[in-house]
């Protein structure tokens, strides 16, 4: 214990302080107390040097009970009797979880939408605000009579679509384990009845994917980004597809820095027909 200098307003004797009190030693008042706990917040019990933990997991709206919820873990160790108990606690305790067939919905299309953003490398903002999108969707009974594969392709599009992310219709139908015209529906759906603040995504969004597959140098890649500006100066955009406008700027700007790059592989990359490329890149070459 540390001896203090200050003085006991009782009786003037020498007070101490402990860990959590400050005591008179003369009448053993207790002048001052701190139960406040000044240690580590974190608790692991595997290993406290290598895992310290403060809390849980985060909230996060791609699960359908936002993250709060608790499992029942497996282990080796556990045999006979006592394993086949915990097997039956684990099976009721997962079926508590769901409540209705809409809570079971959402489970099931929150997993898609996990899949389909972990599949087309997108971040974890848009698998958020992909799911609110769909729950959305779900209360306004947009659901009733289509696919749920649909509405999840189409409401991780149409985020992509709002959040002006470079990826188009095709890239999320391969991912998809819903057909274009399921995606195409549900996202009309989508954009009639919930009014989607959607617009047209820059085609300058698509040149650092492009110019990565095609492995062009990064001198083709600033020469398309500018060749995008004059593009959209020249009114040469609006209309028109935006990775085929990009499309046709990388391939003006290998021809200019003499890179070897042929129309079919562009237009490929771009998932675009040479047609397409070639209409962007005879107007920029005019």
């Amino acid at each position: 214990m540390a001896t203090s200098t200050q003085c006991c307003p009782e009786c003037e004797g020498r007070l101490r302080e402990s860990e959590s009190e400050t005591v008179c030693g003369e009448c053993g008042l207790v002048v001052a107390e701190d139960a406040i706990d000044h240690g580590p917040e974190w608790r692991s019990f595997a290993d406290d040097e290598t895992e310290k933990e403060r809390t849980g997991a985060p909230l996060t709206r791609s699960r359908h009970d936002r993250g709060l919820t608790t499992e029942i873990g497996r282990s080796t160790r556990l045999k006979g009797r006592k394993r086949r108990r915990f097997a039956r606690m684990r099976r009721q305790h997962n079926r508590a979880r769901i409540k209705s067939k809409a809570e079971r919905n959402r489970v099931y299309a929150f997993g898609e939408i996990r899949r389909l953003v972990s599949a087309l490398d997108l971040t974890d903002h848009v698998r958020d605000q992909a799911c609110v999108l769909f729950e959305s969707a779900q209360s306004e009974d947009l659901l009733r009579g289509r696919s749920i594969e649909g509405f999840t392709a189409a409401v991780v599009y149409a985020t992509c679509r709002t959040a002006s992310v470079s990826r188009t219709l095709d890239e999320v139908v391969d991912a998809a384990r819903a057909s274009e015209g399921e995606l195409t529906a549900a996202y009309d759906a989508l954009n009639r009845e919930l009014g989607l603040s959607t617009g047209p995504i820059d085609p300058a969004e698509y040149l650092p994917r492009f110019a990565s597959r095609l492995d062009l140098p990064q001198a083709v890649e600033r020469r398309a980004d500018a060749l995008v500006d004059a593009a959209r100066e020249r009114g040469l955009v609006s209309g028109r597809d935006p990775s085929g406008v990009a499309a046709g700027c990388l391939y003006l700007a290998a021809r200019e820095l003499e890179c070897d790059l042929t129309q079919a592989e562009a237009a490929e990359t771009a998932d675009v027909t040479p047609v397409t490329l070639r209409s962007t890149y005879q107007d920029l070459r005019e």
